[in-house]
């Protein structure tokens, strides 16, 4: 037994049984130790950031880590962004870095870099195994970091000596820690703020959203108090039978609007809401003027014993509201929107199954509809890198086999992380890819005004228009292997995503919006 049997041994004796992998030389005793250890599933991804966008939607859906296996430095840079999106989503990833052999480091080599500088910022715990002896044990504490609670990346630093020098060191066990519920003095303390205030608002965030924790924030809704969530949630079920919290609204001004009045916010799982941008003139921080804050839960406890304890403090009933299942009736006809998108979306998705969205500006237009269809979970941009949705759709479909998977994607979103599309079909992943393409990085339209840019000219608008030339996507995803077609009409897209629900296996929609 070698280092990287070590810790293929370590991980599947801990549940670990996803790797999502873009290897070079360095981890080629990686790749070998694969075909000793069957239980490991490899998914090869043509692009790191699809690997890393992999795992978070594995780790979001399976509620444990997937590994990562990047090659060095430039390897694990190239999947920053989705890191990014994933610790904003407090996913639980183990991220193997490979890199040179320990005495070949002092060389500089032409891939040598300072891996733990770049991995640290978007990692919980980073460690290097120096020896082979030392892989199994770091590999289960790194398992155990990546829980956290909140969970998030662990990097585990792979030297190619550690890997192919021989150990008698086969496994370890790994801890998974539990959330502390909150004390009983701080559920009380809320209780007694929400009894004084005038106009309170429960701001739900993290494992807040989920839907056990739902359940009883929806006993504080019939109690008459008003509960809302972060505007991009890691996971969230929604649709029928399902309570539906209001959302914190994108930008800054129209969440202050929402919450005009507002004295009292209660924070669940969450922190104090900013805007996602600073512009001239505008708060940053999205309380009112002279509203008070207090905390239920922070990121690292029990929200849903916290949701279930404030409820019976403030005697809530046992029950509270949920969303009927409301489909649209009539199919919708004319020139295709993302609303007349979303309609047919809402007609014909399947219970179980999986959103995830990366649609941006088109979103909105799926989302109403969609609140009473079959319940269904979405997993949403938490970091606001784009690039997201298919990779994110490749790690759920791997951690689901059983459920629909559905990617929205807007078409410049899409671009940062095509490749995606070949792992889909390489690993017949029972997903449908829809990518909104209306040849436009559309949000920064709306944001040049925003920021008191003024109108794009000529020049401008050349880094915001996608249409010259137009991108082929239904080329571009036979390419990838999948079957693809292109809707102009509502009609069109109709009898597209409902073939699509109705069958197995992979399929693409370009849905050209205007």
């Amino acid at each position: 037994m070698n280092g990287a049997d070590a810790l293929l041994e370590t991980f599947v004796d801990n549940d670990v049984t996803a790797c999502f992998a873009n290897p070079g030389t360095s981890e080629m005793q990686f790749v070998a130790a694969l075909d000793r250890q069957p239980k490991m599933r490899p998914v090869l991804c043509l692009f790191e950031g699809v690997a890393t966008g992999a795992a978070d939607g594995y780790g979001r859906i399976a509620e444990r880590p997937a590994c990562t296996l990047l090659h060095l430095g430039p390897g694990y840079g190239n999947g920053v962004a989705n890191l990014h999106n994933a610790r904003r989503a407090f996913t639980p990833i183990v991220n193997v870095i490979g890199d040179h052999a320990t005495y070949h480091r002092q060389y500089d080599a032409p891939l040598n870099s300072d891996i733990p500088t770049l991995a640290r910022p978007n990692s919980l715990w980073v460690k290097s195994a120096d020896r082979a002896d030392d892989v199994a044990a770091l590999a289960a504490d790194a398992i155990s970091a990546s829980y956290g609670p909140p969970g998030g990346s662990a990097s585990l630093i792979l030297p190619a000596d550690a890997a192919w020098n021989e150990t008698t060191r086969r496994t370890a066990k790994a801890r998974v820690p539990t959330r502390p519920a909150p004390a009983g003095e701080a559920v009380d303390a809320v209780a007694k703020a929400l009894r004084a205030a005038a106009k309170p608002v429960v701001l739900l965030g993290g494992q807040a959203c989920r839907a056990e924790a739902l359940a009883q924030a929806a006993r504080l809704a019939a109690h008459g108090l008003r509960v809302m969530t972060d505007t991009f949630v890691a996971r969230q079920p929604r649709g029928a039978g399902i309570y539906s919290p209001g959302r914190m609204q994108y930008f800054g001004e129209a969440a202050l609007a929402d919450l005009e009045g507002v004295d009292l916010m209660v924070f669940v799982g969450t922190v104090t809401p900013v805007a996602f941008f600073a512009y001239p003139g505008r708060p940053s921080v999205l309380t009112p003027e002279g509203c008070e804050t207090i905390v239920l839960t922070t990121r690292a406890e029990d929200s849903v014993a916290g949701l279930a304890a404030l409820a019976e403090a403030l005697g809530a009933p046992a029950q509270g509201p949920v969303q009927p299942l409301k489909r649209p009736d009539a199919a919708p006809a004319g020139g295709l929107t993302a609303q007349s998108a979303g309609v047919a979306i809402a007609r014909h998705l399947p219970e179980g199954a999986i959103i995830c969205d990366d649609s941006v500006t088109s979103g909105g237009g799926v989302a109403v509809p969609c609140m009473t269809a079959a319940p269904h979970e979405v997993l949403a941009l938490t970091g606001g890198a784009i690039g997201a949705g298919a990779p994110l759709a490749v790690g759920a479909g791997v951690a689901a086999p059983d459920s629909k998977i559905v990617a929205l994607c807007g078409d410049g979103a899409a671009m940062y992380t095509v490749q995606a599309l070949w792992s889909i079909a390489r690993e017949n992943l029972d997903c449908t890819v829809v990518v909104f393409a209306n040849s436009s990085y559309r949000i920064l339209n709306i944001e040049m005004g925003r920021t008191g840019s003024g109108n794009p000219g000529p020049s401008a608008s050349k880094l915001l228009d996608l249409g010259d030339p137009r991108i082929d996507w239904v080329s571009m995803a036979k390419g990838h292997g999948l079957p693809a077609v292109r809707c102009e009409t509502a009609e069109d897209f109709e009898k597209a995503f409902a073939g699509a629900m109705a069958q197995k296996g992979p399929m693409f929609i370009e849905a050209v919006v205007p």
